[in-house]
């Protein structure tokens, strides 16, 4: 029963129905459609997999992880300490504020569920989603490892979705580049698990380019 419960907590963690803002942000997509860089679902799901690869996998999962363990041994020195190493690891104004913006937004989310704690870090410039959804793993008992699978699939559904509207993709083209990307999952969540602190980083040109960009388009969608 407790394992099930946890499963249902998961799932509403990740949900696109969250309601943290996660819809209005496509991560710099919105400006490589713009710029012709992305124009069928072959690009689209090339351009994500990238990212999950050389951004995902090297630097926000292993530091979900690292939070999850400091969130559980309540060791707030460790929550900063990554917290900011996350934070740093943006190249731009628009995914530091992506991430703050999204993080502070579960934090409230959370107060209001009745997890307090989460009242300070609303205004925190340390905040990250990574952060607040790491607490909520372990204040509902999801394992460090579902949280990994969920944290990415939650950020893979996003960019799905963003390369439907963007692109355009039609939904069944957009359901074949979810089951493609998602089988690639656990093998990437695997590897997070295996960095040492050390190895921790990563970066990918075109997505910084592409956000640094985004932030000076003339007409837009999306927040960042």
């Amino acid at each position: 029963m407790a394992t099930d419960l946890a499963l249902m907590r998961l799932l509403q963690l990740v949900s696109p129905g969250l309601p943290i803002g996660m819809y209005s942000y496509s991560q710099g997509m919105e400006r490589a459609v713009d710029d012709g860089w992305i124009r069928t679902s072959s690009e689209a799901e090339e351009w994500i997999s990238g990212i999950m690869e050389s951004c995902l996998t090297c630097i926000d999962l292993p530091i979900l992880a690292r939070l999850y363990v400091a969130w559980n041994n309540h060791n707030e020195e460790s929550v900063f300490y990554w917290s900011r190493t996350l934070i740093a690891c943006r190249e731009t104004a628009e995914l530091r504020a992506e991430d703050r913006q999204t993080g502070q937004a579960l934090a409230r989310l959370l107060t209001e569920m009745e997890l307090p704690t989460m009242q300070a870090w609303i205004r925190k410039p340390e905040t990250t989603l990574a952060t607040i959804f790491s607490y909520a793993a372990v204040m509902w008992g999801v394992s460090k490892h579902q949280a990994m699978l969920g944290y990415l699939w939650s950020w893979l559904e996003n960019q799905v979705l963003c390369a439907v509207k963007l692109v355009p993709l039609g939904q069944v083209a957009g359901q074949r580049v979810l089951m493609d990307l998602a089988a690639k999952i656990p093998g990437l969540v695997d590897k997070a698990l295996q960095l040492t602190d050390a190895e921790i980083g990563g970066s990918a040109f075109g997505l910084a380019l592409a956000s640094s960009r985004h932030e000076m388009q003339y007409s837009r969608l999306f927040r960042s």
